[in-house]
């Protein structure tokens, strides 16, 4: 396997199990990116909004995708990457108010939940360990 077909496979597809540091890695990269291009481009300004239509979507469903694969991975739905991409658009750039406290629980879970703990032993519905052991 080439290693375009592993990006596009990790960024563009929510299927399968994703291991922890990858997702730690890939989400990284996510969120700088974001940063990056707010930097540059500057919240408001035309140039935002003029290629924001393009880049935002194109970063939540990357998100999405590395979320699911992620939940996949602790054995819970892909489905409550919905819950968890919400939160975060709610609290960006910084959070206000009691509604952004509340959506800053959810990311507070998402990172225990996704980023501390381990994935599931063995093989689950969604797929075998992304973790390849080592038989001798």
């Amino acid at each position: 396997m080439s290693d375009r077909s592993e990006w596009a496979e990790l960024f563009l597809s929510s299927n399968g199990r994703l291991a922890r540091t990858p997702f730690l890695i890939a989400s990284g990269a996510l969120l700088g990116f974001a940063v990056l291009y707010e930097a540059v481009t500057g919240v408001g300004r035309a140039l935002n909004l003029l290629t924001g239509w393009l880049v935002y979507p194109v970063l939540l469903f990357s998100g999405a995708c590395l979320l699911s694969k992620r939940l996949h991975d602790r054995g819970r739905s892909g489905w409550w990457s919905m819950l968890i991409l919400i939160a975060v658009i709610a609290v960006w750039p910084r959070p206000d108010g009691f509604m952004d406290f509340a959506f800053s629980l959810v990311i507070l879970w998402a990172i225990v939940e996704l980023g501390v703990m381990g994935g599931e032993q063995g093989a689950n519905r969604y797929g075998a360990n992304p973790l390849k052991t080592i038989s001798i």
